[in-house]
């Protein structure tokens, strides 16, 4: 059992406890354990949504010099827009507005994920929200293209 929380730890990236709890509840079943710990990082992203977003980053993007993008994305702390999880999300979501040019930060978050088309932006951003456990926000974003 202790080997299959250091991998949910690494694969989920939630707590040791909320792990050992999540595999506790699924009677011992990893994958079972993964979606319940899917679940409730969810609900955790969703408590968090209305705190401010006073830090964050702006990530330019240019695709083979014909597509470009410069995106403001939002969270609470410094300390969060330097970790490596969250500049990833601001890479995945420049990529997915070069690539699907939506009109606005909402509907962004309705599309789907080009890379996983059952996942939506915002499911995507939500599970970066309950990996590193600060609400995260897409502010604006321009996109150029020739």
């Amino acid at each position: 059992m202790a080997n299959d929380i250091v991998r949910l730890r690494e694969e989920t990236g939630a707590g040791v406890m909320d792990c050992k709890r999540a595999l506790a509840d699924a009677g011992g079943d990893y994958e079972k354990a993964k979606v319940l710990i899917a679940e409730r990082g969810l609900t955790k992203a969703e408590k968090k949504g209305e705190r401010v977003t006073g830090a964050g980053l702006v990530y330019s993007y240019v695709h083979m010099g014909r597509v470009g993008v410069l995106l403001e994305v939002r969270c609470e702390t410094d300390f969060v827009a330097r970790t490596e999880d969250f500049q990833n999300l601001a890479k995945e979501l420049a990529m997915q507005i070069a690539a699907m040019d939506p009109e606005s930060p909402e509907a962004l978050m309705a599309q789907e994920y080009v890379k996983d088309p059952s996942k939506t932006i915002e499911q995507v951003v939500k599970g970066v929200v309950a990996k590193v456990g600060e609400n995260i926000q897409v502010a604006r974003f321009a996109r150029f293209s020739l």
